[in-house]
């Protein structure tokens, strides 16, 4: 079974080392980068499975990364969720309209976190 790489465009670093820990105690290969800038260029880089994408970043905030990364036809196809602390509805829906796929509030649940991961990593990319 080929293993699935994960990129993590987190600046806060307690945040990135939970994401991280998680996602490697499931096996997958993990990236990382703390900032949109960084997190881009490693994006066109290795083409992940699956992008985590913080919101509230320093410079290039994730909702613009995500719409560059939505825009960029190499990169269309893979999945972004939005970690973000922001718990507002409205924040989900800005999340969503940037090209977000799924919209989780930190602190998450680490089960429900997983679950999500999963969910976008199983599903067919859309092209």
């Amino acid at each position: 079974m080929e293993t699935k790489t994960i990129l993590v465009i987190e600046d806060n670093e307690f945040s990135m080392k939970l994401v991280r820990t998680l996602l490697r105690l499931e096996s997958y290969d993990v990236v990382t980068a703390e900032n949109a800038e960084k997190g881009l260029f490693q994006a066109k880089d290795i083409i992940p499975d699956l992008i985590l994408m913080d919101m509230r970043l320093p410079g290039i905030d994730g909702y613009q990364a995500t719409r560059m990364i939505k825009n960029d036809p190499d990169l269309r196809h893979v999945p972004v969720i939005a970690l973000t602390a922001y718990a507002m509805e409205e924040d989900a829906e800005k999340a969503l309209r940037a090209g977000c796929n799924a919209y989780l509030a930190k602190p998450f649940d680490t089960l429900q976190f997983m679950e999500v991961v999963q969910k976008y990593l199983d599903a067919e990319p859309v092209y």
